[in-house]
């Protein structure tokens, strides 16, 4: 399937997905239905559940997922391993240090928000600032600064729980391990999605190059340096705006880059969009399962997205390796 068919058949997908889940729900609506008060919207009850309930999380998963995805394959060039993750290098630990320091303090609405964004620039600037000492490979050096900073934020985050009120705890766990209940538009954050993206795409041929090695990267006139800088604070805003709507989500910007990359997708001006495209639809998916699969309770979709993600990354481990 030539890159062009697969970006449209995602695109469908993508719809498809999202129609799913404003459809199905504790009420049942028919995608006619779903359709016509999306584009007319009245004051019946189930308009009002459409469009300030379900169309706004659906949003939000799609926001998230698509971040994620976007930002693991980013970090993947970086690192110039297909095992990286937007929360290899420890931008989410400090995005959880900070929020659950807010929480802890009564912080609500935006101050939550914020202090994620916070917390995960400051460990961006602490992991790039530390892996700037030393000689060596560039690239190892982030890694293992990122792994134990990050080492560092989990030590954090077991104090914080343990200090924490019975009253606040359960609202913690179900923050770190993904929560979208409450989503309101992601208006800000598909704003950074959009800008994101746009800032990937037009890199895609200095990605192409330095997937290659750094030293072919600059044969090409690229400058590997500047180029990791860019592609590490890049990365980092993507995986802070999604850690700042939903918690720790695990293995969508893992899986999805490298899925994508097994089916052939490997010029980064067609992976990029199709990131955007898998990874939201994937995670509308999971908050799917999440909030039908136990009905009326509702499970972290984090949850969802280990229990598939992790027979499904074990199966394109063990097809990698027939290949």
């Amino acid at each position: 399937m030539t890159s062009r068919r697969q970006t449209s058949l995602l695109f469908l997908v993508a719809v498809a997905t999202a129609l799913l889940s404003i459809s199905i729900g504790s009420v049942h609506v028919d995608p006619g239905k779903v359709l016509n008060s999306l584009v007319f919207p009245t004051d019946d009850t189930t308009s009002l559940v459409i469009t300030q309930l379900r169309l706004p999380r659906t949003l939000t998963a799609f926001t998230v997922g698509a971040l994620l995805a976007v930002a693991g394959a980013l970090l993947q060039v970086l690192l110039r391993n297909p095992l990286a993750d937007p929360y290899i290098l420890g931008v989410s630990g400090g995005a959880s240090v900070a929020m659950l320091t807010a929480m802890l303090l009564g912080g609500v609405g935006a101050w939550l928000g914020g202090s994620a964004i916070a917390g995960s620039m400051v460990s961006v600037l602490l992991v790039f600032g530390l892996s700037r000492f030393g000689r060596g490979n560039a690239q190892l050096r982030l890694l293992l600064t990122g792994v134990i900073v990050a080492a560092g934020w989990g030590a954090l985050i077991s104090l914080l729980l343990s200090v924490s009120s019975a009253r606040q705890l359960h609202g913690m766990l179900f923050w770190l391990m993904g929560d979208l209940a409450g989503s309101k538009l992601p208006i800000s954050a598909m704003v950074v999605l959009v800008l994101g993206s746009a800032v990937a795409w037009r890199l895609a041929r200095a990605l192409n190059l330095l997937a290659r090695g750094e030293s072919f990267a600059a044969a090409l006139g690229e400058r590997p340096a500047r180029l990791r800088t860019v592609i590490y604070f890049l990365a980092s805003i993507l995986t802070a705006t999604a850690v700042s709507l939903a918690g720790n989500i695990g293995f969508v910007g893992l899986v999805v880059p490298h899925l994508l990359r097994l089916a052939g997708t490997t010029d980064h001006r067609w992976l990029i969009p199709q990131c955007v495209l898998l990874g939201g639809s994937f995670l509308v998916l999971a908050d799917t399962l999440a909030r039908t699969l136990v009905a009326p309770q509702q499970l972290p979709v984090g949850v969802i997205t280990a229990l598939v993600g992790v027979p499904l990354f074990l199966y394109l481990l063990i097809r990698s390796d027939k290949q």
